[in-house]
């Protein structure tokens, strides 16, 4: 009983409503739904920033109106920017502000993941989630206030990328608390697409509340992840056990069986690529695309994520090889940015095609790795059951991936001032980098599936003798 005494309370006013227990089964759902828009809001507070810089830095601006709807008025205003962004340094000091919160973001994920170890997880994910809407709104906050310290806006964000360090680990955490790892890969690349989602998402409000005013553009969804916070203390079971369940009863939600699964960074890569194509000029079968058109061709990206999340699941479920998925995805990330960089300005059906091709093969490995790899991690036989340390295990993986996108920006921004040739070599070169790195990994799951066809041989050769 004193278990039960841990649900939260709108669980037990459900159950008062329904003078019954929830099934497990109902608790895996309310899990994977309530994980996943807790994380698509964390996303889509992430996106807004790239969206503002729009009125923030009128360098970032093409000829005409962002916005169809957009009368002169507003278009004069977006021209002028907002000091001190519309200066000639404007887009460094945005670009200080990236790095910046990308930095503690980066920092505050093995923070996050110790804490998250050590506390009460649909606390600590609720209190993070205000705090992001906390400071989200007060960056928007700015736009009425008339503030215009650089400094301002830098600790603000600074203090948003701590509060957003607190999401990844914690949700990560809760999903494997409540799924086995039978389909653990399948589940984990569907539930990823709140990554792709949140961009989406936050790319779309964001861009309709920027005629309003860009602070609009900050407040609302700094708003609103406060509110899925709250539906997240009033409604997540962090673990089987707190609700008086016991994870043996684990229930399968796609098929008869077992189960359990950021993160534009944004796959953090994907993200970083964002911001470039929506900062510059983009041609494409000789006509150049307005802002606008930039960013929302950017969402096929994201389109392509969800799709190469499920699939890299799936595969990986398929084979019981999670670092050979992973690596073929990323060897194929190679000549999919090859392809992208030398065909895509061809026509609008060509870039389409490609960008959602791309994003499969990016976000495809980024979606195992950071979930369902982090998970068997965390769960592994040589932590002896400690499942708690899940979310340190999530932070110590998305934390160095983190590092990563605050590095980059500052190598984009050296390189692309000679040429976005180069740009495209520094992410191929990253993504050969990139499976290098899993090669142990695949020569040891190869050497496992040998071994495991041997078994096999053998034993089928017993029974015929036999």
């Amino acid at each position: 009983m004193k278990k039960n005494n841990n649900k939260p309370l709108g669980i037990q006013l459900i159950e008062n409503i329904n003078k019954s227990s929830l099934s497990f089964k109902t608790y895996q759902v309310i899990v994977l739904i309530v994980t996943f828009f807790a994380y698509t809001s964390y996303h889509a507070n992430r996106k807004t920033t790239s969206i503002v810089k729009q009125a923030l830095d009128p360098q970032s601006l093409g000829v005409g109106p962002i916005f169809p709807w957009q009368g002169n008025s507003i278009r004069k205003s977006f021209r002028d920017g907002w000091f001190p962004f519309n200066g000639p340094d404007g887009t460094t000091l945005l670009g200080d502000l990236d790095v910046a919160f990308l930095f503690v973001y980066a920092i505050g994920m093995y923070f996050s993941g110790h804490m998250g170890d050590r506390m009460d997880l649909r606390v600590f994910l609720t209190a993070g989630m205000l705090g992001t809407g906390l400071f989200t709104a007060l960056f928007g906050v700015g736009y009425w206030a008339n503030i215009h310290s650089f400094y301002y806006y830098l600790i603000i964000q600074m203090i948003a990328g701590l509060f957003q360090s607190t999401g990844w680990p914690s949700v990560v955490a809760v999903v494997g608390n409540w799924f086995g790892k039978k389909k653990r890969g399948l589940i984990m690349g569907i539930w990823n697409a709140h990554t792709s989602v949140g961009n989406i998402t936050g790319s779309l409000v964001a861009s309709i509340l920027l005629k309003y005013g860009w602070g609009w553009s900050m407040v609302v969804p700094g708003i609103l992840i406060a509110f899925s916070g709250v539906v997240v203390f009033l409604l997540l079971p962090v673990h089987p056990e707190s609700v008086g369940g016991n994870k043996d009863e684990d229930e399968v939600l796609l098929s008869p069986g077992k189960e359990d699964d950021e993160v534009n960074e944004q796959p953090l890569l994907r993200s970083r690529s964002d911001r470039e194509e929506e900062s510059c000029a983009v041609a494409i079968d000789g006509r150049y695309l307005s802002n606008e058109e930039s960013g929302n061709l950017s969402t096929l990206f994201d389109v392509g994520g969800v799709i190469g999340g499920i699939l890299a699941g799936y595969i990986s479920d398929k084979l019981g090889a999670r670092a050979i998925t992973a690596a073929s995805f990323m060897y194929c990330v190679i000549p999919a940015l090859y392809l992208y960089r030398s065909y895509g300005h061809i026509s609008m059906t060509i870039n389409i095609i490609l960008m959602l091709i791309a994003g499969v093969f990016v976000n495809g490995p980024y979606a195992l790795i950071t979930t369902a790899v982090s998970a068997d991690l965390g769960t592994h036989s040589s932590l002896k059951g400690n499942s708690r340390a899940l979310a340190t295990v999530t932070a110590i993986i998305d934390g160095t991936g983190s590092i990563g996108a605050a590095v980059g920006p500052f190598l984009t921004g050296y390189i692309s001032a000679d040429s976005w040739n180069a740009v495209f070599v520094m992410l191929m070169g990253s993504a050969l980098v990139a499976g290098l790195f899993l090669t142990r990994l695949v020569v040891t799951e190869v050497n496992g599936k040998i071994q495991e066809l041997r078994s096999q041989g053998s034993s089928m050769s017993t029974n015929l003798q036999v």
